[in-house]
């Protein structure tokens, strides 16, 4: 029981970065545009995180930081997209070489120091307890990522604002020659996804590994572009996804601990991103034959004049 209550935590933290960074993609990607940047965003949210706690010894300032940090950098993206029309695939592999370069050259100045963790939001009696610990006992973040999955899900299916959001990522001219404004809906997605990203990369500075690292994403923004993909666009699949690349990255970490001689932890390392390319080739067959990827996407608008 003990093993299982411990594998189960280890999941729910692996799979919490990829759900938030997932679900920011998600609406980004319900708008119309396709924003390869998640791993650069993930990393300047992660630097911007620690940067913040550091200074202000909070780390609930590190979170805005995080968001804000991943925000400003994916309106950079939106910058270029939209207001130059410059091509989504190339801006956002732009986007995730200069966070890479960006957050490391940022946190030189910070290597080596290690701040606080967050604070229990729950009675710490509830936390002692084994079985209760599986609900009680994790990160502020994982909560709100639990939280963000029915209300994103709700705010694309019943909200008008959602409504609109996905009438512009189904057909944006459609949607101009109405009045609605492509680009402001656009901008504010891209703002939103870069938020979530951000977050998300802030999760492993500020809570799996308190300190920071380069490159210490290790690859989750890939991942996670190829869950909403897997998730066919949709929340609750995008939960389900995230769990189960989560248990195949925990399965590298009990492997290397087990001493597993069959198959080397190298071979649990690669199996997310074995997954991820296996993923993708599928969902491209099943986009072949007419998907659920908005009609819109990786599209640049070209209004009629």
């Amino acid at each position: 029981m003990d093993f299982i209550i411990a594998a189960f935590i280890t999941v729910v933290g692996l799979s919490t970065p990829i759900l938030l960074a997932g679900l920011g993609e998600l609406v980004v990607e319900k708008s119309g545009v396709l924003n390869l940047g998640v791993e650069g965003m993930m990393l300047i949210g992660a630097i911007s995180g620690f940067a913040a706690t550091v200074l202000t010894g909070n780390p609930w300032f590190g979170v805005v930081g995080a968001a804000v940090g991943g925000a400003l950098s994916a309106l950079l993206f939106g910058v270029l997209v939209l207001g130059l029309n410059s091509n989504q695939v190339a801006t956002g592999l732009a986007l995730t070489i200069f966070g890479t370069g960006l957050s490391s050259l940022i946190g030189l100045a910070f290597v080596g120091r290690i701040i606080a963790p967050f604070g229990a939001i729950f009675p710490p009696e509830l936390a002692r307890d084994p079985l209760l610990k599986v609900i009680f006992g994790h990160s502020p973040l994982v909560y709100f990522a639990l939280i963000m999955v029915p209300v994103v899900a709700w705010f694309l299916k019943s909200t008008r604002a959602g409504l609109i959001l996905r009438a512009v990522g189904e057909n944006d001219l459609s949607a101009h020659s109405i009045g609605y404004s492509v680009v402001g809906v656009r901008y504010a997605a891209i703002a939103f996804g870069g938020a979530m990203a951000g977050i998300g990369g802030a999760y492993f500075s500020m809570v799996i590994t308190p300190m920071w690292a380069e490159k210490m994403t290790a690859g989750r923004g890939w991942i996670a572009l190829a869950l909403v993909v897997f998730a066919g666009w949709r929340a609750g699949r995008l939960l389900a996804g995230a769990y189960f690349f989560g248990i195949l990255m925990a399965l590298e970490l009990y492997a290397k601990a087990a001493g597993f001689s069959v198959l080397p932890s190298q071979f649990w390392a690669a199996m997310p991103y074995v997954m991820t390319v296996v993923a993708l080739a599928l969902i491209s067959m099943r986009e072949s034959s007419g998907g659920n990827a908005p009609a819109c996407l990786g599209k640049p608008f070209l209004p009629a004049t």
